[in-house]
This record gives structure tokens, C-alpha cells and sequence, in this order.
């Protein structure tokens, strides 16, 4: 719990069989989490064997995608603070307490791999994936007029409740660039956010999207296309420009 709230973290698993239980025992150990949800979406056969001894909750997921994957986690999650990260060893349950105390102030945190203090030796942030989240990020940050953003790609973040409810019936991306989708449309959507550095750590195996440097290319374009397309629809009046989300400022 954090200030009466519970505390829920949403795995993604699907090539993380070598980490997930470390990662759950890892996170776990932070005393403010209250649920682990674990989705199986189509996991590396013997990925079930290593969660059914801890504390975490199985679900499963069979439309294959990262989004798909975290919309199910969302739609299971009962906490009120709801935090996606991934289980392959990447980042530390460490920080979830910076995660938690910037949510006193403000309903949505993204993380940013991008602070060269926190990226571990063995790390997978080379110069072109850390100028390629940057640059993207910046270019968002640039068309909306938001504060500093500096990696698009890092998926450990935190929702409020409320903020989840608003957005999540305009989810749409079920693959890998859903983490910008969310990032834009907690923007459009008026919702007060802030971007802070987490630890960034070597990853266990080899990720399927940046263990490809090609298919990190095509990822990245297709988020700047999405970051374009939604400005100009923007701007068109078709997606929300401004919404009545609340704050924890605004409720006191």
C-alpha cells in the first residue's frame, strides 16, 4: 500500500522464462506493492512453471503484442496505483518507490532509460537506441508543448486509476509502440505527468523488438508516424485535445 492505496504491478511475459521469478521476488520485496499480475502472452514453454511459485497472479493473453498484453494486465489490476514494468531483469523493483512518491504529486510517471547514471554496464542503450528514444520523445514533446520527455520506449510507468478508466477506451496499438500510444494519450487527455530516471540494467536474453536492429528501426518510425498522425488529428478535433482530468492538487 502507498497512502491507502494499493499497489499493482503488470508483467508482459513472453521471452523472460530465464528472469521472471527474480524479477516477481525483486519487486515484491519493495513493501509497497501489493499484487504482481503476471500475462502470458503466448510465453517460451516453462515461463508458467516459474511464476506458480510465487505470489504473483497467472493470467493469460493469446493475441500476441506487447499492448495486448498490458491491456489485459490493466483490466486485471485491482490497485489503485497501477505500474507497468517488464520481467527481464532490465529494471529494479528498487524503483518503485521513486515511482510512487511522484504520484503524490501528479496522476501519471513515466520512467526514461536515457540518464547515462543509470544505465548499468551490459545495458542494451547504445547511441543509436538512446538517440532514437530521445529524439522521438523530443519530437512529441516539441508538438504538444509537454514538459521534457526523453525516451518513448522505457515501459516502466505509473497510472492512476482514474487516468487508466479515462484512456483505456481509446487504447487501440496491441503491439510494440503501445507505450507511446499511452504516453500520447494521457497528453491529449490533459492528464499532469512527469518523467523520471530509472536503473536500467542488463537484460536476461534477447529481446524481441531491440534485440533486432532492424526491427527497432521499423519500431521507431512507426512511433514518429504515430506521434505526427495524432498531432494533425489533434488539431482536426477527431481525438480529445483537453480533458477534465482531476489531480491529487486539485481534489485537496
Amino acid at each position: 500500500m502507498w497512502r491507502n492505496q494499493k499497489v499493482s504491478i503488470i508483467f508482459p511475459t513472453y521471452n523472460e522464462k530465464d528472469s521472471i521469478r527474480e524479477a516477481i521476488e525483486d519487486f515484491f520485496r519493495c513493501e509497497h506493492v501489493d499484487e504482481i499480475i503476471v500475462v502470458n502472452n503466448n510465453a517460451a514453454e516453462g515461463t508458467d512453471e516459474e511464476v506458480k511459485p510465487t505470489d504473483a497472479r497467472l493470467v493469460y493473453e493469446t493475441n500476441q503484442g506487447y499492448g495486448h498484453a498490458i491491456w489485459k494486465g490493466l483490466d486485471e489490476a485491482t490497485g489503485e496505483l497501477l505500474i507497468i514494468a517488464e520481467p527481464d531483469g532490465t529494471f529494479s523493483g528498487n524503483d518503485v518507490f521513486k515511482l510512487l512518491a511522484y504520484s503524490d504529486d501528479v496522476p501519471v510517471v513515466f520512467g526514461t532509460r536515457t540518464s547515462q547514471e543509470f544505465i548499468w554496464e551490459g545495458a542494451n542503450m547504445g547511441f543509436l537506441l538512446k538517440t532514437g528514444n530521445w529524439a522521438v520523445g523530443k519530437l512529441m514533446e516539441f508538438l504538444f508543448n509537454t514538459t521534457i520527455l526523453t525516451d518513448v520506449g522505457c515501459s516502466m510507468r505509473l497510472l492512476r486509476r482514474d487516468v487508466y478508466q479515462a484512456i483505456r477506451p481509446q487504447f487501440t496499438v496491441g503491439g510494440s509502440a503501445f507505450g507511446p500510444q499511452l504516453m500520447l494519450l494521457t497528453i491529449l487527455n490533459g492528464f499532469k505527468f512527469t518523467e523520471i530516471p530509472v536503473n536500467y540494467r542488463s537484460r536476461v536474453g534477447e529481446s524481441s523488438v531491440t534485440g533486432s536492429l532492424i526491427k527497432a528501426i521499423f519500431l521507431g518510425l512507426e512511433m514518429i508516424g504515430m506521434v505526427l498522425k495524432y498531432r494533425v488529428l489533434s488539431w482536426a478535433g477527431v481525438l480529445p485535445k483537453k480533458g477534465l482530468a482531476s489531480t491529487p492538487s486539485d481534489e485537496k
